[in-house]
């Protein structure tokens, strides 16, 4: 069970001298030399999901939106099976507190999972209902119903 952090960054694209977003997360090794990380963008991911150069192994789905919540969805649910699979080879006597900790991160993660599913079915819901497959870009703060 060994979970990892991840970061989007800053990369320079040199044919158009701007910088622009990272395309997939990968951790600060991997980045090192190859732009600026954005630490506000931290993922916890489950080390099965990072290949071996250190970048987040990327899914498919309908759009970057549905993507990035698939993913976290499969790596929460990862991260709390490998907290299950731990907390069973502890012996319930000696080691009771660390089995019990266990469990609970375990809740927490699936709790995590759900609430993400219900995020995931909405925004896919958004953007069927868009007819294009991309969500409308709204600002902060409005809301269509409160028009």
């Amino acid at each position: 069970m060994t979970d990892v952090y991840i970061y989007h960054y800053m990369v320079r694209d040199a044919p158009r001298g701007e910088s622009r977003l990272s395309n997939r997360p990968a951790t600060l090794k991997a980045i090192k030399g190859r732009g600026r990380p954005l630490m506000e963008t931290q993922l916890v991911v489950d080390h099965t999901e990072v290949d071996g150069d250190g970048f987040f192994i990327l899914t498919d789905g309908n759009s970057n939106a549905v993507n990035d919540i698939a993913a976290q969805i499969r790596s929460v649910e990862l991260r709390a099976a490998s907290r299950d699979s731990e907390a069973l080879k502890l012996n319930e006597t000696s080691e009771g507190k660390d089995k019990y900790m266990l469990s609970l991160e375990s809740r927490e993660l699936r709790g995590q999972a759900r609430k993400l599913k219900v995020q995931r079915m909405n925004l896919q819901a958004d953007e069927r209902s868009n007819g294009e497959g991309k969500p409308d870009l709204v600002q902060f703060g409005w809301h269509p119903a409160a028009e």
